[in-house]
């Protein structure tokens, strides 16, 4: 079974959690970069981001999947924004045939979880069968904390996410 994880990153928390991932199942790794460089202050971005979802507004994306029909299982990673996807990952849902696919969300929050995250996706591609989330508390970047999934704090992500890995049956 083909498998890519392809994740959205702001500050290196989801990168970390899709990496330990990978880690464990193999397949392609992918970054999702958009066209236009976003916000660096975390506040703008978020507030960009609400904008964009309130206004349907999907950003172009720099990133492209040759042969995407190729992979079977499709592990997507984001931050949780007000509850909800960046609208970067929205743009990757509707650019792409998930028909028949698995998709096997992850997301990293500050504290709130996964908010509707699983909805939006199912929304998105209801020809895709989605198994359960593994939700990780990254960073608070409202907080001035970035980076938090490092040292111990990635040895105990890393056990979590076997765990998650083995109860999906993945």
């Amino acid at each position: 079974m083909k498998t890519l994880i392809v994740y959205y990153s702001r500050t290196g928390n989801t990168q970390a959690v899709a990496e330990l991932i990978h880690a464990q199942v193999g397949g392609d790794l992918v970054a999702l970069e958009t066209q236009e460089s976003r916000p660096t202050n975390y506040r703008a971005e978020v507030d960009q981001n609400e904008r964009e979802q309130n206004r349907g507004i999907l950003p172009a994306l720099k990133t492209k999947i040759s042969d995407f029909e190729q992979y079977e299982r499709i592990l997507i990673g984001a931050p949780t924004w007000n509850m909800a996807l960046p609208q970067a990952v929205m743009t990757f849902l509707t650019t792409y045939d998930f028909n028949g696919k698995t998709i096997i969300p992850f997301n990293t929050h500050g504290g709130y979880g996964a908010g509707q995250m699983v909805d939006q996706i199912q929304d998105a591609v209801d020809s895709a069968t989605t198994l359960p989330i593994l939700s990780v508390t990254g960073g608070q970047e409202i907080n001035g904390q970035l980076l938090a999934i490092k040292g111990q704090t990635k040895e105990a992500v890393a056990k979590k996410v076997t765990a998650w890995l083995q109860k999906i049956g993945q």
